[in-house]
């Protein structure tokens, strides 16, 4: 695929992966949108790259996602490539009942259901233009769960299957759909379970992550993983199974 010349959406682009996205769709010469919840994030980003268009957006609002679409529509008429990167991560103990999964952010509505929608709203959108793509942001959690974070694990299980079925429908458009499943890296997400974990702190920078995944979009390669992700997307069940045991072991 063309890495350069194109228009692009990133949600949750202000931060993490979706932030190393945004610099390195720069660097190669792209128009790049990024959209997200927090203002102060936003501009914190357009300061360093004031290239940069920003939109702040909750993706899990119906009608963020519909003002969002509007706005794309009416002032960037040549996007063609949506990255689904927003996402949100919770330790859930189902122990307790579910008073946990119903507090704080749903990572269905955010994981799941907002990329799902995005992807159908700009769909006919992106028919019949040159190098249009989805670039869907899973997990390998997604292929190995954790125990502490099922409902998450979950969302990007769906996400894989979503992904999946997408690339095989939209084919025959011409619109391509990557998958992109990231090991532990150092970003924002779930600080707050990582620190009751003792401040875990994964040793991949989202830069470091990003320049493979470019390599990959590249190259047209529509699982990309990195690390042990790239062991899991390949992995048998009987694999998978004793990795899900090993990862899971103290729980």
């Amino acid at each position: 695929m063309e890495i350069s010349g194109n228009t692009i959406l990133i949600t949750g682009g202000a931060t993490g992966i979706g932030y190393a996205m945004a610099e390195a769709f720069l660097k190669a010469k792209n128009e790049v949108i990024i959209c997200g919840r927090r203002e102060e994030k936003l501009l914190e980003a357009q300061k360093k790259h004031p290239d940069l268009h920003i939109k702040i957006c909750d993706v899990a609002e119906e009608a963020d996602r519909s003002a969002l679409m509007e706005w794309i529509t009416t002032d960037f008429s040549n996007l063609n490539i949506l990255v689904n990167n927003a996402g949100v991560q919770r330790d859930i103990d189902f122990t307790k009942g579910i008073a946990e999964f119903q507090i704080g952010e749903s990572e269905i509505k955010i994981n799941l259901e907002a990329p799902i929608v995005l992807s159908g709203l700009f769909i006919p959108y992106f028919t019949g233009k040159k190098e249009a793509a989805i670039i869907n942001i899973s997990s390998g959690l997604g292929f190995v769960p954790a125990a502490r974070m099922p409902v998450y694990c979950a969302t990007k299980a769906g996400m894989h299957a979503f992904s999946l079925a997408l690339r095989h429908q939209l084919s025959k458009l011409g619109i391509k759909v990557f998958e992109v499943v990231p090991p532990a890296v150092d970003t924002e997400l779930n600080l707050e379970g990582r620190a009751k974990r003792g401040s875990f702190k994964a040793n991949l920078t989202p830069a470091e992550f990003v320049g493979a995944v470019m390599k990959g979009i590249k190259d047209d390669v529509f699982e990309i993983g990195y690390g042990m992700t790239e062991g899991s997307i390949k992995a048998s069940r009987a694999e998978l199974d004793k990795s899900f045991q090993q990862m899971n072991s103290r729980w």
